[in-house]
């Protein structure tokens, strides 16, 4: 089976009509009725397709019979233990089959899923599509030149470090992020989350968002090449422009910002609580709530440049007068004096806050307990995420619509290649 005879000539039944998952026939956001295969695994790719997914794309997700590894990565497990919350946060609202591509069968439905897809997304090893036969540039551009195909690797497939594997953290050791994070005396930190991949796919929607412009004005698709390394080098500002501007490695300097003071974290008498005053007017209004406006014209802090080069002076004469205040206390006076504070909260108080419920950035139904949908438009919906599915829930289901009869169904599944054969 090849996807030059998906369609009338094989099975009468057209790949684009076919080709949906069992929520198609409703509009669930201004993506619907596009058509995304997502042969991801991990977190990049699958954040990039799930992010469609919310905004309507319907999104098949191609799982190997292993299983995307992140399924594994707990506790916390849900779904009776079959499926880590890790995984869960990056796979909600999609379909889900299970293929085994190291298999010629296997590869040809590969190939009838692509013939149905406006866009692709995948982060295989260099070269893997092209070895199974289905490279972008010499196979599916030709054959399917519509299509919207983003590939997402570490370094990308070509250059001195082409085709090497990329993971976050070393990607943010490689491209110069973990030496500005941490304080100036300790070792190089990790950003506490997988800062670059999250970048990766939130740059990699936005590529495949612009390809599709761009389609609508000349009809035809294209790559998308997004790599972690492109992700990591977009994001350390100020620091590449301050070494672009001055010469100067930039250092590490901990909860400080590198130029703005004050900018950090202090202690508050019932815990961590962050300020920034980042203008003199917010400085003034600072000292004015902490009860000392002297310092606000005292000529060690009157501007920025005076207030960086007594750093010392000045976060110790803040940190005493901040010790004093309970931390909601304190951001409620300075909230209203037009000072950027905020107490330093946890995930479970940031995700439990008044406002985090009222922006509906975190759910809990009867049907879905999770993060939302952080993207708002005034005229257009979003789908209403719902949990991920166990690995190949819906391969019948979705081969069925494809066209697909029971008899081959029967002998695909008998075959292995839906990884329970």
């Amino acid at each position: 089976m090849s996807a030059d005879l998906v369609g009338d000539e094989k099975t009468g039944v057209d790949p684009r009509a076919a080709w949906r998952a069992a929520e198609s026939a409703v509009d669930h956001g201004i993506l619907s009725g596009l058509r995304v295969l997502d042969l991801s695994r991990v977190l990049a790719g699958p954040y990039t397709a799930q992010i469609l997914a919310d905004h309507g794309a319907e999104v098949i997700k191609v799982e190997a019979p292993a299983g995307d590894e992140t399924r594994g990565w707990g506790p916390p497990f849900e779904d009776e233990g079959a499926t880590s919350a890790y995984y869960q946060s990056l796979n909600h609202s999609k379909e889900n089959i299970c293929l085994d591509l190291r298999t010629d069968a296997g590869r040809e439905v590969l190939a009838d899923l692509l013939a149905g897809a406006d866009i692709v997304t995948e982060n295989f090893k260099a070269g893997t599509m092209a070895r199974w036969g289905f490279d972008y540039d010499t196979v599916l551009a030709e054959r399917h030149p519509r299509m919207i195909y983003c590939r997402i690797t570490g370094f990308g497939v070509d250059g001195p470090m082409g085709g090497l594997p990329g993971y976050d953290a070393v990607l943010q050791s490689f491209g110069g992020l973990m030496s500005v994070n941490g304080y100036p005396d300790g070792n190089p930190l990790r950003v506490g989350i997988p800062i670059v991949d999250i970048v990766a796919a939130n740059m990699a929607v936005s590529g495949i968002l612009l390809a599709l412009y761009e389609r609508d004005r000349s009809g035809r698709g294209q790559l998308v090449d997004m790599t972690l390394l492109d992700s990591v080098i977009s994001i350390l500002h100020p620091h590449a422009a301050n070494w672009v501007s001055g010469g100067a490695i930039p250092q590490r300097t901990g909860d400080f910002h590198p130029t703005v003071v004050p900018y950090q974290v202090f202690s508050a008498r019932d815990g961590d609580f962050f300020v920034s005053a980042a203008n003199d007017r917010q400085f003034r209004s600072l000292v004015e709530v902490l009860g000392v406006p002297g310092l606000a014209d005292d000529p060690r802090f009157v501007h920025n440049g005076e207030r960086s080069q007594h750093r010392v002076e000045l976060t110790t004469l803040l940190g005493e007068r901040i010790a004093q205040w309970d931390r909601d206390d304190l951001a409620e006076r300075l909230e209203r004096a037009g000072v950027p504070a905020s107490p330093v909260n946890n995930v479970a108080e940031a995700l439990t806050s008044l406002q985090v419920r009222h922006r509906e950035l975190f759910l809990d139904t009867d049907e879905y307990r999770g993060v939302g949908v952080p993207i708002s438009l005034s005229r257009s919906t979003h789908r209403s995420p719902r949990p991920a599915v166990r690995r190949g829930e819906h391969t019948e289901e979705v081969l069925a619509a494809l066209g697909y009869d029971p008899s081959r169904l029967a002998e695909l599944r008998s075959s292995g290649v839906f990884g329970d054969g």
